[in-house]
């Protein structure tokens, strides 16, 4: 039931929006009609230098075309022979204006927002310099081109007419074209009222105009969503529709937009072509740019909850931070487009978009080093959320991975912020990443421990590691090696399989009791610092044995073999493998 209402509510407020949508446009429709874009690519509009005005606003291709259309849709013919390259006058030239307004209405195939608006017309559409080409009408004698021609004047500037070659095909092409004449058959009221520059029956007939578009679009659009539901199931593995239901609204203002402009092809006048064949292309764009939104909010979606299910929490701030520059990317791209098509010269726009973008780098210098450090951590993922780590002087949990610091909780149960920009430029400790724990420790037992005591101990403790299933028997040792202060040392080494610190302080904990017991088994105890004074007869130095070691100095010193300070190389040949190892009695031996 919270399905059914959830879609019916996705309903209400897609045609609720897409309602209102239409009414915000309806009233910028007509004023959109006067307006144009600012060129094309293809023409150098910004190289060329500004020319002088013409009165009727022939200095440009697009100024001749546009100026002829609002004269004759006036039905000021007179006026509108002003535009035409030709040597006839008075009815005469009038008839030719009433008849090129009537082909122009009827067949002519072009976009009047593509004609250049420079004095010297496009120069790069293979034509001469001083001739630019408006469109093509199709008739049944063929297809006539609509030219126009750059016309220079003494003492004046030059201006832009219809070509006298294509006046010549006029009449003929009328002729055949006025069969469809539409408006004949209409009162005079109705065709002769206009109002910003719409005759009278086109307001007439606009609201069942757009009610077809409408009723037209929707159809089209829930024939395509049960053709693409299948597809968006398999994709967000959503067993509902509500993927569906978001995307139904921008779908639906794209179709209207394609009906619009088919529509358009078919309309009576070239103004009303115009008319709507840009309001299909400012529907068009903000259709496209909300299907684009939508769709990307979807993806960002599916991407983190996967990485919720990957228990990567740290990269869903990522992922949602470029999903929402994504869409203002979008926004940005859709408003440009609408600007452009409303005839706004974006030039001055972008370079203060630019200009704007440097000044705000510069300002926010430390937050973007901090935002781009945060994505260097989550995407190279020195460390995780939940892992345990020293970064400098601070010891501690990553709970929080965010765009401007990362959060770690430390052994004290305190929250340090670090920022990402200084964390990705520090030396980073991290021990959840450890594939084993290192065991090392120094056991010392007291002096009275004799030498087979420690024998037996250290073969005792090299059996546990052996045998320990939990220490990596590779590079596992325990070997004497020192004569301390108080103590005799043992140095235990070895590398312990565990997942976490507390596995690995539990398997620790169990090695280390087990030695205490070898220790005890031993026969001997842990050492700790302590000074024993003995009380015995003092002993005299053995005399004999005296002068038997001072003998054996004298003679290396007469022989000159004295081994100080080292012994020279032929003494130390013959000392070499003169002490056995392993000692007497040792396993290794028998190998």
């Amino acid at each position: 039931m919270k399905t059914v209402l959830r879609g019916l509510a996705v309903r209400r407020s897609t045609v609720r929006s897409a309602s209102v949508l239409v009414l915000i446009m309806l009233p910028l429709w007509p004023a959109l009609a006067q307006t144009s874009p600012a060129g094309t690519a293809s023409q150098p509009d910004t190289a060329a230098p500004p020319a002088a005005e013409d009165p009727l606003g022939r200095s440009t291709p697009f100024g001749a075309v546009t100026g002829f259309v609002r004269a004759a849709d006036r039905a000021d013919f007179a006026l509108a022979a002003d535009y035409l390259e030709t040597r006839m006058r008075g009815a005469r030239a009038e008839e030719l204006a009433r008849q090129l307004h009537l082909v122009l209405n009827r067949g002519l195939s072009a976009d009047l927002d593509r004609l250049s608006r420079v004095a010297e017309g496009n120069l790069q559409d293979g034509l001469p310099a001083a001739r630019d080409r408006v469109g093509t009408v199709g008739s049944s004698s063929g297809s006539v081109e609509i030219l126009v021609n750059r016309i220079e004047r003494p003492d004046q500037p030059p201006i832009w007419l219809f070509a006298a070659d294509t006046l010549e095909l006029i009449p003929t092409a009328a002729d055949e074209l006025a069969a469809f004449d539409l408006e004949a058959y209409l009162p005079r009221p109705l065709v002769e009222t206009t109002f910003l520059s719409q005759p009278l029956y086109w307001w007439m007939t606009l609201p069942l105009f757009l009610g077809l578009a409408w009723l037209l679009g929707s159809v089209l659009a829930r024939t395509l969503l049960l053709l693409l539901r299948p597809l968006l199931r398999v994709i967000t593995k959503e067993p509902d529709d509500r993927t569906s239901a978001t995307v139904t609204a921008p779908i639906r203002l794209i179709l209207v937009a394609l009906v619009i402009r088919l529509f358009s092809m078919i309309s009576p006048t070239l103004q009303m072509r115009q008319s709507e064949t840009r309001f299909a292309a400012i529907v068009a764009i903000i259709g496209l740019a909300w299907l684009i939104v939508r769709l990307s909010h979807i993806v960002t979606e599916l991407r983190s909850r996967r990485l919720r299910q990957r228990r990567m929490l740290g990269r869903v701030a990522v992922v949602t931070l470029f999903g929402r520059l994504f869409s203002a990317a979008v926004v940005v791209v859709a408003g440009l487009a609408l600007l452009y098509r409303a005839g706004v010269d974006l030039t001055a726009i972008l370079a203060g978009l630019g200009i704007g973008g440097i000044g705000l780098a510069l300002a926010a210098q430390k937050t973007l080093e901090n935002l781009l450090g945060g994505i260097m951590i989550i995407s190279d993922e020195p460390v995780r959320v939940g892992d345990f780590c020293q970064v400098g002087d601070q010891t501690g949990t990553v709970e929080d991975i965010g765009l401007r610091s990362t959060k770690i909780r430390t052994l004290s149960r305190t929250v340090v912020a670090v920022p990402n920009g200084q964390l990705a430029s520090m030396n980073i400790e991290n021990f959840a990443q450890r594939d084993k724990f290192w065991l090392r420790h120094t056991i010392g037992v007291r002096y009275e421990t004799s030498a087979d005591q420690m024998r037996y101990l250290l073969a005792k403790v090299r059996s546990l590691l052996h045998a320990h299933p939990r220490v990596e028997r590779d590079g596992a040792r325990i070997r004497f090696v020192g004569l301390a202060t108080s103590s005799l040392d043992l140095e235990v080494f070895a590398y312990v399989h565990a997942s976490d610190m507390a596995e690995f302080l539990a398997i620790q904990e169990d090695l280390l009791l087990r030695i205490m017991d070898l220790v005890d088994e031993s026969g001997t105890s842990i050492a700790f610092p302590s000074q024993t004074t003995y009380f015995v007869r003092d002993k005299s130095v053995d005399g004999e044995r005296r002068e038997h070691a001072e003998a054996h100095v004298r003679a290396w010193r007469d022989r000159g073999e004295l081994p100080f300070p080292d012994f020279g190389p032929r003494q130390a040949a013959d000392l070499q493998v003169a002490v056995e190892y392993p000692p007497e009695g040792s396993v290794l031996r028998s190998r």
